[in-house]
């Protein structure tokens, strides 16, 4: 309303989004993120899925919907691409491509790294989506879980055993990513040494 006020609402892009999914743990004022499992301070898609809406006026369509896959870390490429100003080297991807309809896939990995606890119960964990595929590994013991996202949204049925190289391919692609980022990982704690990349 204020942009509409202000005249400024048809030179002006909107973007509405949220840092995490809805706390779903008995703290605060829980909510509910079904089919998605999980909330806020957890890895699984009910803490990590959340809206990404985009108003830009006289460009794409209006009640548009892309299925992509992003990520906060795209909004900075994207504002810098919609400015003109040419960026290098920057975490994620422009996104401008996406709101337009050109592309409604997202070819690139995307990774998500949770190396602590939290006060919601989440556990440490790092997950990285491919496709449909999403696959999480947990920090505190090395072990890792695979789900196919676009059949089981809830991450009920764990593929690992059923689809081993779709596992190693994404384990393979997580531990390089760690190399890469210098991902930091949980400190020893009353004695107990907690898994580390090999």
């Amino acid at each position: 309303n204020k942009l509409e006020e202000t005249g400024l609402s048809d030179n002006t892009i909107v973007f509405f989004t949220s840092d995490n999914g809805g706390l779903s743990s008995s703290e605060g004022s829980p909510t509910s993120n079904l089919p998605y499992r999980g909330g806020k301070g957890w890895i699984y898609e009910g803490g990590i899925r959340v809206p990404f809406l985009v108003k830009w006026p006289h460009v794409g369509k209006a009640g548009y919907e892309n299925p992509a896959a992003v990520t906060g870390l795209d909004l900075f490429p994207t504002i810098m691409e919609i400015s003109g100003i040419k960026t290098d080297n920057t975490d994620g991807q422009s996104l401008v491509a996406k709101i337009k309809g050109e592309v409604e896939k997202t070819s690139e990995a995307l990774y998500w790294h949770y190396p602590h606890y939290s006060n919601q119960g989440g556990m440490p964990a790092s997950a990285i989506r491919l496709g449909d595929y999403k696959l999480i590994q947990r920090l505190e013991d090395g072990r890792i879980h695979l789900y196919n996202l676009a059949s089981d949204p809830g991450e009920k049925i764990d593929l690992v055993d059923a689809q081993p190289q779709q596992a190693e391919k994404m384990r393979s692609l997580l531990l390089n990513w760690y190399k890469e980022t210098d991902a930091q990982f949980l400190r020893e704690k009353d004695g107990k040494i907690p898994w580390r990349p090999e």
